[in-house]
């Protein structure tokens, strides 16, 4: 090669996302590629069509973890801690009954519903607070708040060594070490031959092996010195960025997007090496594609798989020559810049697919949606660039829930026959297309507070009289418990979940049951009294805004004593937020429902604290003071409880059934307050959630997306990026595992929980006597469940006379579960 000299890349580049962020707010990227500069450098070496090099080690298989232990997961949800009853008499009746309302929405629904909730800061009750325990590592050029739950999350903590799945592929940065001890970036694929299954039937879990890399993007300038950053860190993307050096700009950045078609290198001014922990049987020169200026390899690797490797040269002209060097490195010509793709060639023909879309990469995503009345749709729409970018579309991928939901539009866009296996979503789809539109037209619009029947969708305003009796029996008997001593505890969960049993209470009473004796108003005052600790902020640990990251967080690990955020679930270190304020959420709009004036009340700072617990789990949009939609992943269709530690297997989801409960309370709380934006996305949201539950966590007999030895178990337990485990944090007993997927029962239960799931599971692990095996509140969960399919048996149980109240936990009433399996025709 004759070098001249070197094209001068671009250093920033600037990509304005809608939605998902400010308006006005910019992102840069580290390295952009230049396309319209004259070639400067002219490749002339001789370039071997095909090369080969002798194998005598067997690649790398990988290894397995086979554990779920979690330093600030493992707490169990049940709070254990038996409410007596016993010598309590009924409470004292308030002389005033409610008079329940709906806020008006001041405006019909936006044409996109991203909307901000509010703006500002955090309420003046909740201090800011800068010495967060745990410190972003490598972020740059950041100045919006980061999305601790996102994919992208392994490169902002620990040593940056855990991988990050973007589906089908996954990447993790060597650091030096593993079977390459590469200072690049490695790019995985996993087939489903690859699982690991313990023995049993069914198993236990499947999980995917770690540590197989290949194809390895580095150079040879990156060493031990070698520093990885991140920047752009957006809901759908981000971008990593190696240096040989702190100080030094990065020589390749890796534009990582949800989805993305290609894993892309971005080189600037460097020695490539594609390193391999698979070993690379042969490389084959194909020749130019698209016109000339992007040039194609074929490349065989030992485990019999197929990659295609794509070279855009900036500022060059001719093909750019690399070099088999051995079975574990090819090796590029020094001070190249440019573009590096590869991807997995899976075959049946669709390899052209690949060629069509090369020399091109996606940046970015931002998403908008409409809404209108039960049908709804929403876009994700992504940013590229690359060579010819205005005339190649990208080649995205798929989850199987997107492809059943897509328009007609974007189902003509999917390439047929180019599937690829993903660690814990099924087959992905590839689409040749700049933006994905999902329909779902089957939104829970007309789910309220009351107790809903999927069977013909009727929501029910009262009970029967002999129901409606034992509802104002027991909810007399519970509303005259401490609610104090109750509520006001050292855990933001079990506050909240205890909250909102109370809310739930009153709301049975007096607008199920209809009371008119004042039991539901004298509740109602006392639970908004222990209310306001928590809109005060003076509960024992108090909320703070995190200035570090950018949320409201507990500051129970705070002070350095609990380095490892075992406090609360992990709620300093945004574990479990949409759990923890989804109760919060929700109390306060059954408290708004029955008590209008109390969203007005202390200069709205009830409304206002409510509004910054979403703001923080579940914005509409990036506001400048917290992220866009922390915990749900509109990618994936339902949320990420794993905050910002380091986690080998990727972000985890638990109780699928808490995180409906998160979206079910967005959606009233919108309703009440009279925000339509809010109320339409959670409808929305809870409607794709049930389409995404119904794929990877709840598995009914027809389930053809999880594997079929695995399905079985009926539940996936805990549903990590890399592997599905069942079984929970705090037990492996049936009652945990199917319990966590219950817990709590809402009206929105049974639009979540199908009755054929609902039915299967029973029979499998319940019927029969097997549920009285269950222990303590447990034994509650799984009795209110059986609602959903023999509300008559459930409702029997909750009312016989001799009604056991240890088998109810901190979060659940025997006033509520009578009311709900009543309201879903338990009593006649």
């Amino acid at each position: 090669m004759m070098k001249i000299s070197i094209a001068t890349l671009v250093v920033s580049q600037f990509i304005t996302f809608s939605s998902c962020l400010p308006a006005a707010e910019i992102e840069a990227r580290a390295i952009a590629f230049a396309t319209s500069a004259a070639p400067t450098t002219t490749f002339r070496e001789l370039i071997d069509v095909s090369q080969t090099a002798s194998i005598s080690s067997e690649p790398t298989t990988g290894t397995i973890i086979s554990t779920v232990t979690s330093a600030s997961s493992s707490g169990n949800p049940v709070n254990t801690t038996v409410i007596s009853t016993s010598g309590l008499s009924n409470i004292t009746t308030a002389s005033t009954t409610l008079s329940p309302s709906v806020t008006q929405a001041s405006s019909v629904t936006s044409s996109n519903i991203f909307q901000t909730i509010a703006t500002g800061v955090a309420p003046s009750q909740i201090p800011p607070r800068s010495d967060h325990p745990v410190t972003p590592v490598g972020v740059q050029n950041q100045t919006a708040p980061i999305g601790t739950n996102k994919f992208y999350a392994n490169f902002l903590s620990g040593d940056q060594t855990s991988g990050t799945w973007t589906h089908p592929y996954s990447v993790t940065w060597q650091k030096g070490g593993g079977n390459s001890s590469s200072w690049g970036l490695g790019v995985a694929h996993i087939e489903s031959s690859q699982y690991s299954y313990p023995s049993g039937t069914p198993p236990e879990y499947f999980a995917c092996p770690l540590g197989i890399e290949s194809l390895i993007f580095s150079a040879a300038e990156l060493g031990s010195t070698t520093v990885l950053t991140t920047d752009s860190l957006t809901a759908f993307s981000a971008n990593v960025n190696l240096a040989p050096n702190q100080g030094q700009d990065p020589i390749i950045s890796f534009p990582l997007v949800q989805g993305m078609g290609f894993a892309t290198g971005i080189y600037n001014d460097a020695t490539p090496w594609l390193q391999s922990t698979v070993y690379i049987n042969t490389l084959k020169y194909i020749g130019p594609i698209s016109g000339g200026g992007i040039y194609k390899w074929q490349l065989a690797l030992k485990d019999d798989t197929n990659w295609l490797l794509y070279v855009t040269p900036s500022g060059a002209a001719g093909a750019p020559s690399f070099s088999l060097k051995n079975a574990s490195i090819i090796t590029g010509p020094s001070g190249f810049s440019g573009v590096i793709q590869v991807a997995k060639n899976p075959g049946n023909q669709t390899e052209s697919a690949y060629d069509a879309s090369a020399g091109v990469y996606a940046t970015g995503g931002s998403i908008t949606g409409s809404v209108d009345g039960t049908t709804g749709s929403y876009t994700i729409s992504y940013t590229k660039e690359g060579r010819s970018v205005d005339n190649t579309t990208l080649l995205m991928f798929a989850l199987p829930h997107h492809v059943a939901s897509f328009d007609s539009a974007t189902s003509a866009a999917i390439v047929q026959g180019l599937r690829l296996q993903t660690t814990t979503k099924g087959l992905a789809t590839a689409v040749a297309a700049d933006e994905l539109t999902m329909v779902e037209s089957n939104l829970p619009s007309e789910i309220g507070f009351a107790p809903w029947q999927a069977n013909g969708s009727i929501s029910v305003p009262s009970l029967p009289s002999a129901a409606a009796k034992a509802v104002i029996s027991a909810g007399a008997v519970e509303l005259a418990e401490d609610i104090e001593s109750q509520t006001n505890l050292n855990s933001m969960y079990y506050s909240g979940k205890a909250l909102a049993k109370f809310a739930q209470i009153v709301y049975a009473v007096n607008s199920l049951a209809g009371d008119k004796t004042g039991t539901a108003t004298a509740g109602l005052q006392e639970l908004e009294s222990c209310f306001y600790t928590f809109i005060s902020n003076t509960q024992q640990f108090p909320l703070a805004y995190d200035t570090v990251w950018k949320g409201s967080v507990s500051t129970a690990s705070y002070g350095g004593a609990d380095q490892f955020c075992g406090a609360d679930f992990g709620n300093t270190c945004y574990n479990d937020h949409h759990f923890h304020y989804g109760y919060f959420v929700y109390a306060a709009a059954l408290i708004g429902y029955l008590d209008p004036s109390w969203l007005t009340a202390n200069n709205s700072m009830n409304t206002e604290w409510i509004n910054m617990l979403v703001r923080d789990y579940a914005n509409g949009a990036n506001d400048g003071v917290f992220p866009f939609s922390r915990n749900f992943d509109w990618y994936h269709g339902h949320s990420w409880a794993h905050g910002i530690l380091q986690t080998a297997d990727g972000k985890d989801e638990e109780s699928s059934s808490e995180d409906s409960l998160s979206l079910y309370a967005m959606k009233m709380w919108g309703q009440i307050t009279g925000d339509p934006n809010m109320e339409a996305r959670g409808n929305l949201q809870l409607a794709l959630q049930a389409r995404s539950l119904s794929s990877y966590f709840l598995y009914n007999d027809s389930n053809t997306i999880e594997p079929p030895s695995f399905t079985p178990n009926r539940v996936s337990g805990i549903l990590f990026e890399n592997k599905i485990d069942h079984t929970t944090y705090f037990g492996a007993q049936p009652q945990y595992i199917e319990g966590i997927h219950m817990i709590p029962l809402i009206p929105t239960s049974a639009y979540t929980r199908p009755y054929d799931f609902a039915l299967e599971e029973w029979n499998q692990y319940f019927s029969n006597g097997r549920v009285d095996q269950a222990d303590g509140g447990w034994r509650g969960i799984l009795y209110a469940g059986l609602a959903l399919i023999d509300p008559v048996s459930s409702f029997n149980w909750f009312n016989s006379a001799n009604f056991n109240e240890t088998y109810l936990d901190g979060g659940a009433s025997r006033t509520w579960y009578l009311a709900y399996s009543a309201g879903l025709g338990g009593s006649s």
